[in-house]
């Protein structure tokens, strides 16, 4: 195959990602980013919900041969602990004794991928470059140099866009007929606080699981760091009675976490610096169809299909598009004019599938975590799927520690749902379901 010359717009953990397998392809990989060198700024913080990377993720890095190196820097989960307001703890596994979620920091990571990225010849980096426009007819873009306030232009065969759920590429590709978008903003927001490590360095909470704080209209959560310190971010309505909005002094904020959240107050000494100091995020989801022009420019990642963080799947479906595409090159490749079209039909019905998951798996997080009759259907969920593995796979398992296609996961899941419905209604099920009687039920309706 000619040498092809492509350009890469963004690079955060998808763009560095792509680009990778892009020049294992013998491509040379142009990757820009507004931003500047993020390995050369001071602090990473502030608006940086930490990631948890899962079967699908690790995937795409295997591919790239980094999943090692990014194991190393993070910690596992292996389920869900649900803090009530007294301080009592509730314990969920996520999937079987050694499945596990891990806890990473997104800086840390870019900064790896960057740093990993680097070692490669053809994949030049150009920092402080703002994507101003594409024009798609001479597949040229059009970027301010933010150091110098130049504007500059560059002709590539292919143009990716990674950049965001905001992205520049996508705006240019809106501007074309029958290009659908519509983007959708949850009336919660986010913002991240901490808690510090023990002064013996260790976790004030089990380091191996997410700790959740659910209280129906919203919640906190914690996710582990290697220095011992946990990432906790307060997910929360933007207004009204109890809102970012209404809890505008320190008395208020921490007033309000005593009533609510008392366990973690007690670890919390920096709390109303950090809720005054770091911003409040809002938490959007993002659809669009195509997710190309042509065979010239292709978007991936949350520039394609932004979702809120609830199934702590973001990042790795788009990681898996990475995997996607790069299987895709492997049949066909990039003289093949069909082929920025396959993958586009082949994933559009995901990331739908993983959007509509995510904003489920928000209710689920903050109103059923606790919920006795949520926590005995996964009881008898996992009980039945342990005797009969080849006839039931959690939606859970199935988004998270499997490759199965999202769309085919949400469709199971449907299905499954449907099933507990009609088992939660049998009587007494809270004092017999552990009777066989309940298992005949799930088998007669599943046949």
């Amino acid at each position: 195959m000619e040498e092809k010359k492509v350009a890469v717009v963004g690079a955060g953990l998808v763009g560095s990602l792509l680009a990778v397998l892009l020049a294992k392809k013998g491509m040379n990989v142009d990757v820009f980013e507004r931003r500047p060198d993020l390995r050369k700024a001071k602090a990473i913080g502030g608006r940086s919900i930490n990631l948890a990377l899962s079967n699908r993720g690790f995937k795409a890095l295997e591919l790239a041969g980094f999943a090692d190196e990014i194991k190393a820097i993070a910690i596992p989960m292996y389920g869900r602990k649900m803090h009530d307001v007294e301080g009592n703890l509730t314990y969920q596994p996520y999937g079987k004794e050694d499945e596990a979620i891990y806890s990473v920091s997104r800086g840390q990571l870019n900064q790896k991928l960057m740093n990993l990225a680097d070692d490669y010849e053809n994949i030049h980096y150009r920092f402080n470059h703002a994507c101003e426009d594409v024009d798609l007819t001479n597949n040229e873009i059009h970027f301010t140099d933010t150091t110098t306030g130049k504007l500059e232009k560059y002709t590539y065969d292919h143009i990716f866009g990674t950049d965001g759920a905001f992205s520049a590429v996508r705006g240019a590709l809106q501007k074309t007929p029958l290009f659908n978008y519509a983007q959708e903003y949850l009336p919660h927001g986010y913002k991240e606080l901490s808690f510090p490590a023990n002064p013996d360095g260790t976790h004030c909470f089990d380091k191996n699981c997410l700790h959740i704080w659910p209280r129906g209209e919203f919640m906190l959560i914690a996710l582990p760091n290697l220095d011992g310190s946990f990432t906790v971010t307060l997910f929360f309505p933007m207004k009204g009675e109890t809102s970012f909005e209404s809890l505008d002094t320190e008395e208020k904020v921490v007033a309000f976490f005593e009533k609510t959240f008392p366990d973690a107050l007690a670890n919390m000494p920096t709390l109303t610096k950090d809720f005054f100091e770091n911003p409040t995020s809002t938490l959007v989801t993002i659809r669009c169809n195509p997710w190309n022009f042509d065979n010239k420019v292709l978007l991936l990642g949350d520039a394609s299909h932004a979702v809120v963080p609830f199934y702590g799947q973001g990042l790795n479906a788009g990681m898996e598009d990475c995997t996607i595409f790069f299987d895709l090159l492997d049949k066909y490749n990039l003289e093949d004019g069909s082929l920025f079209d396959l993958f586009s039909e082949k994933r559009v019905d995901d990331g739908n599938a993983i959007a509509d998951l995510a904003l489920y798996n928000y209710i689920e997080m903050r109103d059923l975590a606790g919920d006795e009759d949520f926590l005995l259907r996964k009881k008898i969920e996992r009980k039945f799927s342990d005797m009969y593995p080849n006839k039931w796979m959690p939606l859970y398992s199935q988004v998270t520690f499997s490759h199965i296609p999202y769309s085919e996961a949400l469709a199971a899941g449907n299905k499954q749902r449907k099933i507990m419905d009609e088992v939660m209604k049998m009587e007494q099920i809270h004092q017999n379901w552990d009777d066989p009687k309940v298992i005949d039920k799930i088998l007669t309706l599943l046949a």
